[in-house]
């Protein structure tokens, strides 16, 4: 159908830290490598619950891409955009609001949750409770098939499929639909034509999941096709209606190993990350400040690491060798808590010196940035422009 293709965005809401870049960057420079990627940030999101700051949101836009680029992430092989430069995505978002149900969205299992959480903000908007569906339409309008998330954001990629097969449901239906399809079907050639339907005919009256794979791939390599032939034959192969927009698959992401400095998840509302471009005293302030085992309330008392939220720093920042002189000294107390907090200290800011010298080409010429940005936005445009001239036309929005 369309070729394999990633987005995912964030929300530039202050400073990344530690567990953004274990938990989300290496991943994505791992992926920027493998598949087209499009990294977003995601400003209209942060609006949905940062709306009376908006000057701090336009400043944190360049601190996050900075925070990209040191990271490693390569404007070369993926492409970096702003959500509100690209106006297709609220475009998409007001129109799949159309017809997505309000159940679903009451549904959704973070909407309480954060309602919960920010409780010092004013939620009760129609931004907040709508985001959902824009966070659909911003992976729909690129047509992703694969949506990189940790286990806890997998019910808004599901409710992303839904909405997708909603769409195609109500507006996939066109006019004559069959006779095009099989008119289609007649350009593929005499002999991939035939395949075609024995491998339609073996998915849809006997269920053979492989037949239907291998009539995408036969579409998929049949690239005289145009592209609105290749989604009616796609959509013909599963039922009567053509495919607009694309359900994507969840990409399971490992789950962060990064511990805050109070043992809890690293995050900026529980007030204990460090911060990607962190200062070297400040760094070295805060682990030295880190609680470790209550049982060590002595230097000369034995601990446990499993119960000290040290270690889990050590797991991320230093090697075996390291492990098992920690588990050495702090169960026969040979040895403080500062001295074993001291490998760690030098683990991340060996770690953080590259992203430093990264960064520092950024900082001093702002210019940069923009270019990557203009760059990236222009090339986001090109395929959000594609995706809503099929959205429209399907809507009968599509004026000529």
């Amino acid at each position: 159908m369309f070729p394999d293709r990633i987005f995912s965005g964030m929300r530039p809401t202050g400073p990344l830290h530690l567990g953004h870049y274990h938990g989300v960057l290496k991943n994505w420079i791992k992926l920027q490598s493998e598949y087209p990627c499009f990294f977003c940030i995601v400003d209209l999101h942060a609006m949905t619950t940062h709306y009376e700051t908006p000057d701090i949101i336009e400043k944190n836009v360049w601190e996050v891409l900075i925070d990209w680029l040191a990271c490693g992430i390569d404007p070369a092989q993926a492409t970096l955009f702003i959500q509100s430069r690209v106006q297709e995505h609220s475009e998409l978002s007001l129109l799949l609001g159309m017809s997505t149900p309000l159940s679903w969205l009451e549904r959704v299992p973070t909407y309480k949750e954060q309602i919960e959480k920010l409780h010092d903000k004013d939620l009760g908007t129609y931004g907040f409770f709508g985001y959902p569906v824009l966070m659909a339409a911003d992976i729909l309008l690129y047509r992703a098939s694969l949506v990189p998330v940790g286990e806890d954001q997998v019910p808004h990629v599901e409710m992303t499929r839904d909405i997708a097969r909603r769409f195609n449901y109500l507006y996939g239906r066109e006019p004559g639909f069959e006779d095009k399809a099989n008119e289609a079907a007649r350009k593929l050639g005499g002999k991939r034509s035939k395949l075609y339907y024995e491998l339609r005919n073996a998915y849809q009256q006997e269920g053979d999941e492989e037949a239907l794979e291998q009539a995408r791939a036969l579409l998929q390599e049949s690239q005289s096709l145009l592209m609105s032939d290749r989604e009616r034959l796609f959509g013909y192969l599963e039922g009567s209606r053509k495919i607009i927009l694309v359900e994507p698959e969840v990409m399971l992401t490992e789950t962060s190993r990064m511990p805050g400095l109070n043992g809890q998840k690293m995050s900026k509302s529980y007030s204990n990350m460090i911060e990607l471009r962190e200062n070297r005293v400040s760094i070295e302030k805060k682990i030295r400040k880190m609680p470790t085992d209550p049982a060590r309330v002595r230097r000369g008392d034995p601990g446990d690491p499993n119960k000290c939220p040290v270690w889990r720093l050590h797991q991320a920042y230093t090697n075996l060798a390291t492990h098992k002189w920690v588990w050495k000294i702090c169960q026969n107390a040979e040895a403080g808590c500062l001295e074993c907090k001291q490998p760690v200290i030098e683990g991340i800011l060996l770690e953080q010196q590259l992203m430093l010298e990264r960064a520092q080409k950024y900082i001093d010429d702002p210019s940069l940035l923009r270019s990557i940005i203009s760059d990236g936005c222009d090339k986001a445009r090109k395929l959000a422009h594609e995706t809503m001239r099929d959205v429209r036309e399907a809507m009968g929005l599509s004026y000529s």
